[in-house]
């Protein structure tokens, strides 16, 4: 029909349509809808006023003050509606066809704002200098009207593609709470790096979700080995809901990329918790995957955290990428110390630590191949050196002393032979087993652990680190003999991490290969009575857990035994609500387990209701049944 020269003079004519298409409803329709809903028109279509466009006031004026109502609405519809001289011909046909002219100029007026939005994205895509010089203008020409819904979509598109909109825009969109709430977050942005308190609001539901996603996997009713709290790798965590909406917030601004990551140290600090540490190295991969180089060139853990990210991925430290990890550590300059606090976090990031933990395993099993010594492996060292600085990571974010933490070189030289001789007291009983029993000596599986073994447990976090995960080692080998030596040790940890969410969950999830051994009181006592129930009156999650664990397993424990478990897990009033679900599921599936028949241990016979048939006594009848096996009288 006719081409747009101007991005202003669209702006124009979409608002003359807007003005025509008021004053085309009759007056009764729009008092119709009470006083309160013409007073918000008013104010929506003042903008109108302000840049010289008759509207809907306008035209009741006219008709108010003229002699001739008819000959002022002809008026009042050639200047305000299309400026095409040559359309006007072609109006009476709409009339004609029964198409009436407010159809007509809507759709007229909807394609324009297309047409008008498209041109704002091109005019901010291309490469002329002066381009956002044109926004800025056309921005000014436009705000007036932002409150107008049919042209709030041009005006929060030019304000989308400005690199910078004017301050005194941006303050009136943050006062008011419907615009800030329909702006781009391009714009949100520009708020965003100026209002740390009002970005906080925004940033803090998700970090609280983020929290409550953490601690509802570990406390899930699914108890498995093949899937639990690590399952997932890098990426898929990546791509959920609360980091992908944080990466989309942040943008390229490194401003609100410090303002997060300020944040999670804070709440690290306040609650300890550390899956905020998990974040903040997933927050930079994510933006690492975007190539968001403008962040990630100027965030030092940057490819600290990548190298890790993939051992994390391998879960395995191999000696390339740990010498690698050890040349990020060594190279961090005088001067510039506070990256120690954002490495400690990353390495405090469980999924981090179950790695290092992981791999220090993997390389103890591979020196007592070799007959070779802790102290000797380098590999060894830097997996303790990198988990005591993640271990380390709250002393140092709250004490500021921004220093790599010594490593206990006892934990090398007593913690770690101590340990290794518990491997080969099971190395050593298993094979034992297996030996015809001409060869067996009377070797009787020890029931006692080291003394340096129990100690550094109660005394040092990262040797009951190594030492937690040791015994979920032994649990994935359905070492019976071993978990029932191991487990009461565990009673009294450093910071009681034998009872921490994370090693409980892991804990409950590799019982579950050995199910069958819970139809023994010895197992049973050593799983309940010796662990988990000296701590499930004063720690509610220790109580959680157990009960997890029990809704999994209660069909294989003997039913005197689950009798009294049960009587000592019942809740308390004070309980929290998860708690007690569990208890009554546990009930329930309990009193089912009562009530349905049992298993026989033969099946029964197959009774069709066929009366028997008499067969006739012959000779050769007689013969054959005498001398062979008598035929069954049971019915078939």
């Amino acid at each position: 029909m006719w081409k747009c020269t101007s991005g202003y003079r669209c702006v124009l004519l979409i608002s003359n349509f807007n003005a025509t298409l008021k004053s085309a409803i009759p007056a009764e329709k729009t008092y119709s809808t009470g006083q309160n809903r013409v007073q918000t028109a008013m104010k929506t279509f003042s903008g109108l006023t302000e840049l010289g466009i008759s509207n809907g006031e306008d035209l009741k004026e006219t008709l108010t003050n003229c002699t001739e109502p008819l000959k002022a609405i002809d008026q009042f519809q050639m200047e305000n509606g299309i400026l095409l001289p040559t359309l006007q011909s072609a109006l009476p046909f709409l009339d004609l066809h029964g198409t009436p002219r407010l159809e007509f100029h809507q759709s007229v007026f909807d394609e324009l704002r297309e047409k008008l939005m498209e041109r704002v994205a091109t005019i901010a895509e291309g490469k002329e200098e002066d381009r956002y010089n044109k926004l800025e203008e056309l921005l000014e020409k436009s705000f007036p009207l932002v409150k107008m819904p049919s042209i709030q979509p041009v005006v929060m598109q030019v304000m989308k593609h400005l690199p910078k909109v004017p301050e005194k825009k941006l303050k009136q969109v943050m006062a008011d709470k419907e615009l800030y709430k329909v702006c781009a977050v391009e714009v949100k942005r520009q708020i965003w790096q100026d209002n740390q308190a009002l970005f906080g609001d925004e940033v803090s539901p998700l970090l609280k979700q983020y929290i409550v996603e953490k601690e509802a996997a570990l406390f899930s009713t699914d108890l498995s080995i093949l899937h639990n709290f690590f399952t997932p790798s890098p990426k898929t965590r990546r791509q959920g809901e609360v980091v992908q909406q944080l990466t989309q917030m942040i943008g390229k601004n490194v401003k609100l990329y410090d303002m997060v990551l300020q944040f999670l140290r804070t709440l690290f600090l306040r609650t300890r918790n550390v899956h905020y540490c998990t974040l903040r190295a997933e927050l930079l991969m994510s933006l690492h995957d975007l190539d968001i180089s403008e962040i990630c060139l100027v965030d030092p853990c940057h490819k600290f955290t990548w190298c890790l990210d993939a051992c994390i991925r391998e879960k395995f430290v191999d000696a390339k990428r740990a010498r690698e990890l050890q040349g990020f550590l060594d190279g961090v300059k005088k001067g510039q110390e506070q990256v120690l606090g954002d490495l400690s976090m990353i390495l405090c990031d469980p999924f981090a630590s179950n790695t290092l933990v992981l791999s220090t395993v993997r390389n103890l099993q591979e020196l007592l191949s070799q007959d070779a010594l802790p102290r000797d492996s380098t590999d060894l060292l830097l997996l303790l050196r990198m988990l005591s600085l993640g271990q380390g990571a709250w002393d140092m974010i709250d004490s500021q002393v921004f220093k790599e933490p010594r490593l206990d070189l006892e934990v090398v030289t007593r913690f770690l032979p101590a340990m290794m001789s518990i491997v080969v007291d099971d190395y050593t009983f298993t094979v034992e087993q297996k030996l015809p029993s001409e060869e067996k000596t009377s070797v009787t599986y020890p029931t006692t652990l080291p003394d340096t073994f129990t100690k550094f447990l109660q005394e040092n976090r990262v040797a009951c680190e190594m030492g937690l995960y040791y015994v979920l080692h032994i649990a994935k080998q359905r070492n019976k003999n071993a978990l029932q030596r191991m487990l009461p040790a565990l009673v009294e940890t450093h910071n009681d991490m034998g009872f921490g969410d994370i090693f409980l969950h892991l804990l409950t999830g590799h019982l579950t290969l050995l199910s069958d051994e819970f139809g023994t009181d010895e197992f049973c006592a050593t799983v309940f009575d010796s662990f988990l129930l000296t701590s499930c009156s004063s720690k509610e999650n220790v109580h959680r857990h157990t009960l997890r664990l029990l809704n999994h397993l209660h069909q294989k424990v003997l039913p005197s035994y689950m009798e009294t478990l049960m009587k000592t897990l019942e809740p308390p009033k004070q309980s929290s609500e998860p708690v007690k679900e569990l208890y009554t599921q546990l009930v329930e599936k309990l009193e089912a387990q009562k009530r349905s028949p049992p298993q026989p241990d033969e099946p029964p016979p197959l009774d069709l209701g066929l009366h028997p048939v008499t067969v006739p006594t012959t000779a050769t009848t007689t013969t054959t049944t005498t001398s062979s096996t008598p035929i069954p009288t049971t019915p078939v």
